[in-house]
């Protein structure tokens, strides 16, 4: 705080600096809608996988939400309704919520159309940076033959794509800074393949089989025994530093011990260089571990191992290989989709 403070202050030493509560463990949820002045119709919800503190343009997202209750959904559609047409909004409207268990908070509003558009409007089959540049003209939704919110029966998750191959310097830890240079999307009847194939369109292929080596944080060590579980379930082999180990170990998942990087060879970067590894799931403990954490992501993304940094990630990612596991993907053209027909 004391380092963001200082570089705050030279930066700007005339502007306040904006401190805000951080929501811990919160779902952040992107809905796009559009407004005419009369009517406002929600274009989609989207549920972030990384959880509320990775850059909004970093994190992978699913249309229709993957795991809000329903009631939630219905209250973050009101809520939208309400801003749009408090402002008045005449086109396209981009507001963000944070989820966090059933209190719904919301974090900003953007009268404006935001980068999650192009893959929406894929998504439903519904061009709404048309419609809303017609809407700027004086058309009205109605006119336009959309009436009501578009409901797509197949899944669609959207992937960032990082150039961390071209900056060999850079870390590839999510945070606040967003580090992505583009992004790709999957679409499938059900979530798991959908992200498989996102991953697959962003240069990662996930392996179906072999070791997956997990070092986590202390918060993270519940949700990782979920994630370690269920990929020892399905034929994994897990490998993990001794903190994490022990964890797992506890809980009854059998697990191979190896060192960190600074604790000497053989240790995981070694494995990963020999091709051992299959995933990596690694997200730094503090200060200290920082160097040691960045080692073992920038082996696993020289060395082209898929790796995650966040547990809602390596979670997602475990969603993905059990379904490949029971069915290969289908390839098919955006416009097999069932799409809406307008004027």
């Amino acid at each position: 705080l004391k380092e963001y403070m200082t570089r705050a202050v030279s930066a700007s030493p005339e502007h306040p600096v904006l401190i805000d509560k951080f929501l811990d463990d919160a779902i952040e949820v992107d809905v796009d809608a559009l407004g005419d002045g009369e009517q406002v119709i929600i274009g989609g919800i989207m549920e972030h996988i990384e959880r509320a503190g990775v850059h909004s343009g970093d994190s992978a997202c699913s249309l229709p939400p993957k795991s809000i209750h329903p009631d939630i959904q219905d209250e973050i559609r009101r809520h939208t309704v309400a801003i749009a047409t408090a402002l008045n909004v005449r086109g396209l409207m981009n507001v963000q919520f944070a989820v966090q268990g059933d209190n719904v908070f919301v974090l900003e509003v953007n009268p404006r159309a935001s980068r999650t558009v192009p893959f929406v409007s894929k998504a439903i089959g519904v061009p709404l940076a048309k419609i809303a540049a017609r809407i700027m003209v004086g058309k009205k939704l109605k006119d336009l033959g959309l009436t009501k919110e578009i409901v797509p029966k197949h899944v669609s998750v959207k992937e960032a794509v990082f150039p961390f191959n071209k900056f060999p310097g850079v870390d590839t830890l999510l945070g606040p800074e967003m580090k992505s240079t583009g992004e790709v999307m999957g679409i499938d009847d059900n979530f798991g393949i959908a992200f498989a194939k996102a991953q697959l369109g962003g240069g990662m292929r996930l392996p179906r089989r072999g070791k997956v080596f997990i070092s986590v944080r202390d918060d993270d060590k519940v949700a990782a025994t979920f994630v370690a579980r269920k990929l020892y379930r399905i034929g994994f082999q897990i490998v993990a530093t001794r903190g994490t180990a022990h964890c797992f170990e506890e809980r009854q998942i059998p697990t191979e011990v190896v060192n960190k990087v600074q604790d000497g060879s053989p240790h995981i970067g070694d494995q990963i260089k020999s091709g051992e590894i299959a995933i990596v799931i690694n997200t730094p403990e503090d200060t200290r571990s920082q160097a040691d954490s960045y080692a073992i992501r920038r082996c696993a993304l020289d060395y082209q191992v898929p790796y995650f940094t966040t547990m809602a990630g390596a979670d997602a990612a475990a969603d993905g290989i059990e379904f490949l596991l029971q069915c290969d993907f289908e390839v098919k053209a955006l416009q097999d989709y069932e799409a809406p027909v307008l004027p």
